[in-house]
């Protein structure tokens, strides 16, 4: 009987570089075959974090050999505008994917300009199509970050088949659409919020825990089992300024058998989920 290790990091940078490394490898292969996936990616006004991130995205792009198509506008781009130029970039065959970096500015609805993404190029899986796709098990583009943890977890060799996952948060981006994907993998998922009445008694009995919330010290170490995953999506910042998770990383890691850190963690694999998601889509249109 082999011994249970603890406080195994999951280096979320290594193997995002392994599979970009793997994207570029596909990425050549299909240009060979006359098609350069293409992904547009839309910035409205002048947030700093959206900027940091758009740039993160294009670079990326250009690391992997997909084409970036980058569109800067003011933040008094009306509407109507918007929606005109994704029903462009919809119609245009070279663009497989579509992002529109979000915040958008008050006078402009997110809703209306992510169901105006094409379902085919909605790379960031958040439109209401490819949430049906997800809820129903069909072929569809999963949202990123979630699907970038499935494969932290999948690198850690551990099969999910009957085990208790918890998943603290139900947004839209994240902890509903990581609930899915879970149920995929045959574990057994509960879904943990604001509003449960004792979030410690279902956390100490999961196998595996994800939070995402955006809270500091949500997961505090009396809160998991020995030996169980932990999987940290939060990016929040501790009154020194210095960047943190969800997860009280002191706390909690010696316990765990494996556990993500915040940086270095679940966000590198979010922009290399997104490439995943822009090539598949080129395949797709390239079959």
């Amino acid at each position: 009987m082999t011994q249970q290790t603890f406080g195994q990091i999951i280096d979320g940078v290594a193997l995002s570089t392994q599979l970009r490394a793997e994207v570029a490898t596909r990425v050549t292969a299909l240009k060979t075959r006359g098609v350069t996936p293409g992904l547009a990616v839309i910035l409205v006004g002048e947030d700093p974090a959206s900027a940091v991130y758009v740039r993160n995205k294009v670079k990326a792009c250009l690391d992997t050999g997909v084409r970036s198509v980058f569109e800067k506008y003011e933040a008094t781009l009306s509407e109507t505008d918007l929606l005109a130029r994704i029903a462009t970039l919809n119609a245009d065959p070279t663009v497989h994917g579509i992002l529109v970096q979000m915040p958008l500015p008050k006078h402009i609805d997110p809703h209306k300009v992510i169901e105006a993404i094409s379902v085919s190029k909605d790379v960031d899986g958040y439109a209401t199509l490819s949430a049906g796709e997800l809820m129903t098990g069909a072929p569809g583009f999963r949202p990123c970050t979630p699907y970038g943890c499935m494969k932290l977890i999948e690198s850690t060799g551990i099969d999910l088949r009957g085990k208790h996952a918890v998943v603290i948060g139900r947004s839209n981006t994240v902890g509903k659409p990581m609930a899915l994907l879970l149920l995929q993998a045959n574990a057994t998922v509960t879904i943990c919020h604001s509003a449960t009445a004792d979030m410690g008694h279902h956390t100490r009995q999961a196998d595996l825990i994800v939070a995402a919330v955006g809270k500091r010290n949500v997961l505090t170490a009396d809160m998991v089992k020995p030996g169980a995953i932990v999987i940290d999506v939060g990016m929040n910042r501790t009154p020194e300024g210095k960047l943190c998770g969800d997860v009280d990383f002191a706390g909690v890691s010696p316990l765990v058998s494996h556990i993500t850190p915040v940086p270095g963690g679940v966000g590198p694999m979010t922009i290399t989920m997104l490439l995943v998601n822009t090539l598949e889509a080129a395949e797709r249109a390239a079959t």
